[in-house]
C-alpha cells in the first residue's frame, strides 16, 4: 500500500477504489476482463465495493471482492472502520399494527425492503413474488413477523386468485413494486417480445392485480395503494422506449384510480425512484444505440440509493402519515428529476 493513502476495505466506496493508486488499477482489470471501463461505475461511485457485489447476483463473487482487498493492501486485509453516522432506517413500531398490505416483488429489492419495513413495524404482509426460494428467505429473516408467503407470476392472470386467498376479506394496502428494466432499445429496434415482455409486468401485472384489490379497498371505504413508477415515468433519458412508455402508464394508471375512488378513502400514489442498488432484471442486452445515446445522461444520475431508501418513501405513502396525499407521483431520485 502506497505511504500517505488510507486502507482499502469491503466497505470502501467505488470512487475511493478509483482514487486509490493500488486499488484503482485492480479495479480497472477486473472490468476490462468483463469488457468494460471505469465509467460503467459512474452511477454507483458512492456505493461500498460489497454493496455492489451484493447487488451483482455473483457477478461479482465475495471471493473476488476478498481478492481484491486483500491484493490492494498488500496481502493483508484491513479493519473494517467504525460506521459513520449516515442515514439508518428507523422503525416506527407499531405503525401498521392490523393492517394487511401486498407487496409485489417482495424476494428481492426495493420489494423485500418494503416487506421488511412493514413487517417490521406491525403489518401482516401478503409477499408476492416469482421466486419461491428467496420468499422462504425473506420469511426465514423475519421471524415472529406476520409474512405470508405467494409464489405468483403477474403475467399469469390465472395466479392472481392466490395472492387474494392469502390476503383474505381485508386489504388495506397494495405495493406494486415487481418489475423489470428493458434493453435500452429506441422505436425503431425495439422487438415485440421486449415491448410485450416489459408492459405484461410493469403494466399488465399491475393493473390487473389492482383491479383485484380495488373492491375489498370499496367495501371497506378505505386503502391505500402505492406504485412503483421510475424516473423514466418523467423524462425521455432514462431508459428505452418500453420501460420509459411502460412507466408512464404507471404513471396515468395512478392519477386516474385516485381521482375515481378519492371519495370512497382510497389513497393512490406512485414512487418515483432514479438509480437504486437492486439488480432490476432487464429484458435482454442493451441496445448499442440507445445505450450510446443515453449514457451521457447517466453520468449525471445522483448517487445511487439503497432499497431501504426508497422503501422509506413507499411506506410513508401507504401509511397514515401520508393521510392527505393521494395522486401523487413523488420523485424519490436524490434531485435528479430537477436536473
Amino acid at each position: 500500500m502506497a505511504a500517505g493513502t488510507e486502507p482499502l476495505t469491503a466497505n470502501s466506496p467505488v470512487g475511493e477504489w478509483l482514487a486509490h493508486p493500488e486499488g484503482a488499477p485492480l479495479l480497472r482489470e477486473l472490468l476490462a476482463q468483463a469488457g468494460f471501463d471505469e465509467q460503467v461505475l459512474t452511477p454507483v461511485r458512492q456505493l461500498p465495493l460489497q454493496q455492489l457485489a451484493d447487488m451483482s447476483r455473483d457477478s461479482l463473487p465475495q471471493e473476488v471482492v476478498e481478492d481484491l482487498v486483500r491484493n490492494a493492501n498488500g496481502g493483508t486485509v484491513p479493519e473494517e472502520p467504525a460506521a459513520d453516522a449516515g442515514w439508518r432506517e428507523r422503525i416506527t413500531p407499531g405503525r401498521f399494527d392490523g393492517r394487511t398490505v401486498i407487496v409485489t416483488g417482495a424476494a428481492s429489492g426495493i420489494g423485500r425492503a418494503t416487506a421488511s419495513r412493514i413487517a417490521r413495524e406491525g403489518g401482516r404482509v401478503v409477499a408476492v413474488d416469482i421466486s419461491a426460494d428467496r420468499l422462504a428467505d425473506l420469511a426465514a429473516q423475519l421471524p415472529g413477523s406476520d409474512v405470508v408467503t405467494v409464489v405468483a407470476d403477474l403475467t399469469d392472470a390465472g395466479h392472481l386468485q392466490r395472492i387474494l386467498d392469502a390476503a383474505g376479506p381485508r386489504i388495506d394496502g397494495l405495493a406494486n413494486v415487481a418489475g423489470i428494466s428493458d434493453d435500452f432499445s429506441p422505436i425503431h429496434e425495439v422487438s415485440d417480445e421486449v415491448w410485450q415482455r416489459v408492459f405484461a409486468i410493469n403494466v399488465d401485472g399491475l393493473f390487473r392485480l389492482t383491479r383485484a384489490v380495488v373492491p375489498v379497498m370499496l367495501a371497506a371505504n378505505g386503502g391505500s395503494i402505492v406504485n412503483v413508477a421510475s424516473e423514466a415515468a418523467l423524462r425521455g433519458s432514462a431508459a428505452g422506449v418500453a420501460y420509459t412508455a411502460s412507466k408512464h402508464a404507471v404513471v396515468g394508471i395512478t392519477r386516474s384510480t385516485a381521482f375515481m375512488y378519492g371519495p370512497q378513502g382510497i389513497r393512490v400514489n406512485a414512487v418515483a425512484p432514479g438509480g437504486v442498488a437492486t439488480g432490476i432484471t432487464s429484458a435482454g442486452s442493451t441496445s448499442e444505440f440507445g445505450g450510446s445515446r443515453i449514457r451521457d445522461f447517466l453520468a449525471l444520475i445522483p448517487p445511487i440509493a439503497a432499497a431501504e431508501h426508497l422503501a422509506a418513501s413507499i411506506t410513508f405513502l401507504l401509511s397514515d402519515d401520508g393521510v392527505n396525499v393521494s395522486g401523487a407521483i413523488l420523485p424519490s431520485d436524490g434531485a435528479w428529476s430537477v436536473q
